[in-house]
Formats: structure tokens, C-alpha cells, sequence
């Protein structure tokens, strides 16, 4: 077939081809948000996580190879002033230990730290701001102790210099720990900054 009969035929073509695309439609959608594509960055704030009467504390997740904060509220039993440390630390291992919510799944964060680990007091000879864990802490894997450490050295479990003194059930020798940048952009590569405790 020519070329020159081809000719009166493109407009008609082009008129055919211009209704192949998708009709924009005037029906009103309501799929809810975008999901977020970004990780480590909640998109609000996550009300489940707020319990009526509980303190705010801030707890360390992991998310993307490194530690974010998270906002919570927990509920610490009143007791002997003496134990307040040991009784904040075990408030806040436990919230650790609790599986993340919806949105925090959402924006991938991860715990390391089991559930079940306990808080106990001083033993005989140690500094009066030690804490005894069920679980040595060279026992737990790097994400778990860095958790710990930068939880607990933000909160009233700390000691007055802002270090974490922790140790195992059986009397072992304690170890003061320290949450540096370090250990928040890569709990999993660099090692909590620790000092042994001499007795």
C-alpha cells in the first residue's frame, strides 16, 4: 500500500488510539494513608502504647541496624524506696521484652530482648548501684545488651554518671557499661563500652 493512501487515514487513527488510555474516575476513593515507605519513622503517634497513670519513658528499639527511641508508659509498683532502681530497670526490661506494635512493625522495628529476664537487687559487696540480671549480660546477643544499656542509662535505674552497672545471678563480676554513639548507630558491629567493677 502507498504512502499517499496511508494519508487520509492518521487522523482517524490518532483519534482511536487518544481513547485506549484509563479515564481519570469522579468517584470519591478512600483507601486510608500511603503506607510509609520509610523506615525507622513512625507515621504518628502510636496511642497504643500509652496506658493511662503510667510514667513516659523512653525505650531503645532496633530498627535498620541501629537503636531508636520509642515513647512508652509504664506502670512501676510502689515499694521500698531503696529498691526504686532495681524496680524502674525491671519496668523497663519488661517493656523491652513486649513484641512492637502494628505501626512500630510497620516501620520495622525489632526487639532483641526475651521476655522473661528479672531485675535483682545488689548482692553483698556489690555497689549500691548495681543490678543482677537472670541473664548474664555477656550471655545476651549485642542488639539485646545494647537495648539494655542505653534504656536503662537514660532512666532512674542509671548511675549518677549516666553508666549502667550490670551483672550476672550467681555473684559474677559486674561490668559498667556506657551507651555511646557508637553503640546506637551499630549495636551490632561495635561492642557496649564496658569497664569491669573491682570489688
Amino acid at each position: 500500500m502507498s504512502v499517499r493512501r496511508l494519508l487520509p487515514a492518521l487522523p482517524l487513527l490518532a483519534v482511536l488510539l487518544s481513547g485506549c488510555g484509563i479515564r481519570a474516575t469522579e468517584v470519591p476513593t478512600d483507601f486510608g494513608p500511603a503506607p510509609s515507605r520509610v523506615p525507622c519513622s513512625l507515621p504518628g503517634p502510636d496511642l497504643t502504647t500509652q496506658s493511662s497513670g503510667g510514667v513516659p519513658v523512653q525505650i531503645f528499639l532496633v530498627c535498620s541496624a541501629q537503636l531508636v527511641t520509642v515513647e512508652r508508659t509504664v506502670t512501676i509498683p510502689s515499694g521500698n524506696p531503696a529498691t526504686d532502681r532495681v524496680r524502674v530497670a525491671q519496668a523497663l526490661v519488661d517493656e523491652l521484652a513486649e513484641t512492637p506494635t502494628a505501626l512500630e512493625k510497620q516501620a520495622r522495628y525489632t526487639t532483641a530482648v526475651r521476655s522473661g529476664m528479672t531485675v535483682s537487687s545488689p548482692r553483698s559487696g556489690d555497689p549500691a548501684d548495681a543490678l543482677r540480671l537472670s541473664t548474664p549480660p555477656g550471655n545476651l546477643s549485642s542488639y539485646a545488651l545494647a537495648q539494655l544499656v542505653c534504656t536503662l542509662a537514660g532512666s532512674a535505674a542509671a548511675s549518677d554518671d549516666g553508666t549502667v552497672t550490670l551483672g550476672g545471678p550467681d555473684g559474677g563480676a559486674l561490668r559498667r557499661y556506657e551507651c555511646t554513639d557508637d553503640v546506637r548507630t551499630s549495636p551490632g558491629s561495635k561492642p557496649v563500652t564496658s569497664t569491669e567493677v573491682k570489688g
